[in-house]
């Protein structure tokens, strides 16, 4: 059993790795501190750590670009039907991330698919991964616009250090070709490298029409199914069910 000295200096050297320092505060513990200076620089170190943890995860979450900030506390999934290979704990801890894995959100509007995915987005960061949130609309517009004044490749460069990619809304509006070309390219990039999460009330067999390409939205399909979940929103719309001007 190690005694508590050794323990402390253990610590302190596997700290000293994690801070980018050498090992010569290891060496000076060995040959002329004290227990307490030990102990101090223990407690030093610690606090260092943590504090630099936390710097993270909240720069994670600003550059994730979530519109509102939803957790998952109290998020009633009884009307959402989970295939049996997503439990709720491969979400909550992003074990379909760390495998690489897809899920889309299907179901009509207001049942809860976009608070469902920023919680998950949000846990996500919170555990260390980089996470980006668009609308769809929206990312085509920045990627339309990045094309078009030769910054593409640096835009796209951005979004996919991503570990997960979440888009919200998708099939919501037309896309134009260019924009459905876009989008297959961060699909296409994100394969097998990253996960995806997609919010829709579209059937796949629809997602052609809005963008504008059969074969290019069974291409999307393929890819995001092969390692991929559906989550079915069976519920009706919340908003509306709580809604002022409905009780009015």
């Amino acid at each position: 059993m190690k005694s508590q000295r050794g323990k402390l200096r253990e610590d302190i050297s596997n700290y000293c790795r994690r801070v980018s320092f050498s090992q010569t505060a290891v060496r000076l513990c060995e040959d002329e501190a004290t227990l307490k200076q030990e102990e101090f620089l223990h407690t030093v170190l610690t606090k260092e750590l943590e504090s630099r943890e936390e710097s993270r995860k909240a720069r994670l979450l600003k550059e994730a670009g979530f519109p509102v900030y939803k957790t998952l506390e109290g998020y009633d999934l009884s009307k959402v039907r989970c295939p049996p290979a997503l439990s709720r704990e491969d979400m909550i801890d992003a074990g379909f991330i760390k495998n690489k894995q897809n899920i889309v959100l299907y179901g009509k509007v207001g049942t809860g698919k976009t608070h469902l995915s920023v919680g998950v987005g949000i846990r996500a960061c919170s555990l260390g991964y980089a996470v980006r949130f668009f609308t769809v609309a929206e990312l085509v517009v920045r990627l339309s616009d990045a094309a078009r004044n030769g910054t593409l490749e640096k835009l796209l460069r951005k979004i996919l250090k991503a570990d997960l990619i979440i888009l919200d809304e998708w099939g919501y509006v037309p896309i134009d070709r260019q924009g459905a070309q876009l989008l297959f390219r961060i699909i296409s990039d994100s394969y097998e490298r990253r996960s995806i999460i997609i919010t829709t009330n579209l059937e796949f067999s629809k997602w052609g029409t809005v963008l504008t390409d059969d074969q290019m939205a069974a291409a999307m399909i393929d890819r995001l199914a092969h390692h991929g979940h559906l989550l079915i929103f069976e519920g009706d719309s919340y908003r509306m069910k709580n809604a002022l001007m409905k009780h009015k």
